[in-house]
């Protein structure tokens, strides 16, 4: 596995970033063109409505199988970046860092840490701020 860095540490998923989006979007547009070829008709309708809500019920769903996980990595995140802070320096984040900031410094090193947390604080530097300002950075594999 290649040294993460800002530069390669956002993680893609051909299949699910490209593929499946490129699918449900042709599936939107084809049912769209389905449901406006029915109502012209006369006829068909129910079934090319029914068709379009499949494809948006799978859009919707698509975007909330994809965020729940996120969510809950972030908790995991704020969580185990609280517990690094604590043990390293005696006490928790300031709770002036936003979750954002907090995802960012997971990636500084223990030694950055700290004064980086009160850096972001100070100049309220954002998840990529922070994550530009890192020298040496911690790499995080698991990410979903």
């Amino acid at each position: 596995m290649p040294k993460q860095n800002f530069a390669n540490h956002r993680r893609f998923v051909p299949m699910y970033h490209y593929v499946l989006t490129l699918l449900v979007l042709i599936a939107l547009v084809g049912s769209l063109v389905n449901v406006y070829r029915a109502l012209g008709r006369g006829s068909g309708r129910i079934e090319a409505i029914v068709v379009l809500l499949l494809v948006v019920i799978a859009l919707i769903e698509g975007y909330y199988l994809r965020v729940f996980p996120l969510k809950a990595q972030d908790r995991v995140i704020r969580a185990e970046e609280n517990f690094r802070h604590y043990l390293l320096h005696g006490a928790p984040l300031d709770p002036e860092l936003d979750i954002r900031q907090i995802i960012g410094l997971r990636f500084a090193a223990d030694e950055e840490l700290g004064p980086l947390a009160q850096r972001a604080v100070k100049e309220k530097l954002s998840e990529n701020d922070i994550k530009k300002a890192i020298e040496n950075w911690r790499g995080d594999h698991y990410r979903a």
